[in-house]
């Protein structure tokens, strides 16, 4: 019989050779070829549209797009096409679908009214002899191999790895990397399993396994970050998890943080993480109990999850790890099974 939770367990320890098979071979140069042909056709602006964890990783390539190509990014509303028939014009645009599984209707549709449009469309899954993979113009294979949870996890950084990828090679115009953007990403598989070999989130889960709700925070690159580690927890250990942007966070949210509300925060290097000092720091006039993610310790804070101090671009490949094997450890204390947590499933089809 197999042990509960060790599907992802399985699947957390995987994501160092994850990242190394996308940066190696063939699935760089793929990534290489699409951007290429993405930076040809010049698009104006872009729009990415996911669902769950992979809206998350859309949302970090919103953050990069906007940041690293200069160009006016949005995160669809697949609503507004499937329940109400809208037909937005997004010819000259950049229409990008981010899926696991890339079965979901509703995104599908999103890029089928976006090609008819004459937007170039691109479709970056797990899977690609799905349907949103045969509907898009063109298409990434993110290469996560198969994922043993329903809880996602490595089809998640995988996918934040690959639009990195994608996103630096229409920058660089040709799709490759510069040399130096290279050697610093070839880090990344040792880098993850350093932060895979610390133990430290079991004490950490022991601490949570009582609350009755919790917040996560983060802010640019992070914010993604927070809001993945709020899914995960809500979805493993059925945990109240409220998600917030360090600014949003102190636009009215704060006046809930008390010592009985744990606060998980992400800090990283760069100006996000600058500016989330004071955010802890407020957090910490009121007697939150902070555990922060990141290479050093900031003040407020009553603990840390350390990781390496790395580009805040590369951050959330990082930054994410020990938050994944926090949600793993406090299901598990909390007498869940991770593996498949109660009324999902690993497709989840919307329209």
């Amino acid at each position: 019989m197999t042990q509960r939770g060790q599907g992802m367990a399985d699947d957390i320890a995987e994501q160092p050779e994850g990242y190394a098979r996308l940066l190696e071979g063939e699935p760089a140069k793929a990534i290489a070829e699409v951007a290429a042909r993405v930076a040809e056709r010049r698009p104006r602006h872009a729009v990415f549209v996911g669902r769950g964890t992979s809206d998350h990783a859309a949302l970090y390539a919103a953050y990069l797009t906007e940041i690293r190509l200069g160009i006016p990014v949005g995160l669809a509303s697949p609503s507004a096409i499937t329940l109400y028939g809208a037909r937005p014009d997004l010819a000259g645009a950049l229409v990008v679908g981010v899926s696991q599984s890339g079965g979901s209707p509703d995104l599908t549709e999103v890029l089928k009214v976006a090609r008819e449009s004459g937007a170039l469309t691109l479709a970056v899954t797990n899977n690609p002899a799905s349907t949103l993979a045969q509907t898009a113009e063109l298409s990434i294979d993110v290469a996560a191999g198969h994922e043993r949870a329903v809880a996602a996890t490595k089809t998640y950084t995988a996918e934040l790895l690959a639009l990195l990828l994608l996103v630096e090679g229409i920058r660089n115009g040709d799709g490759t990397l510069p040399a130096d953007e290279r050697a610093a990403l070839e880090k990344l598989p040792r880098l993850a399993a350093e932060v895979l070999a610390d133990h430290g989130t079991d004490e950490l889960a022991q601490r949570y396994r009582f609350a009755s709700r919790l917040v996560t925070t983060g802010r640019g690159y992070a914010y993604p970050t927070a809001r993945e580690t709020a899914l995960k927890l809500m979805e493993t250990s059925y945990l109240p998890a409220l998600a917030f942007s360090g600014a949003d966070l102190l636009h009215g949210p704060l006046a809930m943080a008390d010592p009985d509300v744990p606060v998980l925060a992400v800090v990283g290097a760069g100006p996000g993480g600058r500016s989330m000092t004071d955010v802890v720091a407020r957090l910490g006039e009121r007697r939150a109990d902070v555990v922060t993610v990141g290479a050093a310790d900031i003040p407020g804070a009553s603990g840390r999850l350390a990781v390496p101090a790395v580009d805040e671009r590369y951050a959330p490949l990082l930054d994410i790890l020990p938050l994944q094997r926090l949600a793993l450890a406090l299901a598990l204390a909390r007498g869940e099974d991770p593996d498949a947590p109660r009324g999902l499933k690993k497709i989840t089809s919307t329209l």
